[in-house]
C-alpha cells in the first residue's frame, strides 16, 4: 500500500537557503543510495522561505528514516522554522504525468 504524505513549513528569515542546502544533501544521498519504496520532491515556494515537501512511500518502512541526510536535514528542523512542519496525509485523486519516472 502506497502512502502520499505532504509537510508543508516556513523557516526563518535568512534559513532558507541552509535549508535548501540541507535538502539538497538528502537528495544526492538518495541518487547513491537509490532506496526502493520512495518517490520524494521537494519544493522551494515562491514566497521564497515555505517549502513543500511530498512523499510517496511503498512498504511499512519510511526509507528516508534509514538516511544519514535527512536525519541531519531533520535534527534542527525546530531552530529554522517559523511555523510548521505540518505533516498531512493525501490521497491521490488525479495527476497529468507527475509521478512518472
Amino acid at each position: 500500500m502506497t502512502v502520499a504524505k505532504v509537510i508543508r513549513y516556513r523557516v526563518k528569515p535568512g534559513l532558507a537557503d541552509e535549508n535548501e542546502r540541507l535538502i539538497h544533501d538528502v537528495f544526492a544521498e538518495l541518487a547513491v543510495e537509490k532506496p526502493e519504496g520512495l518517490r520524494y520532491a521537494t519544493f522551494r515556494l515562491a514566497d521564497d522561505v515555505s517549502f513543500l515537501h511530498v512523499a510517496l512511500i511503498e512498504g511499512e518502512v519510511n526509507p528516508l528514516f534509514e538516511s544519514a541526510a535527512f536525519g541531519a536535514f531533520q535534527s534542527q528542523i525546530g531552530d529554522r522554522v517559523i511555523d510548521g512542519p505540518d505533516s498531512m496525509d493525501v490521497t491521490l485523486v488525479g495527476s497529468y504525468r507527475f509521478l512518472t519516472s
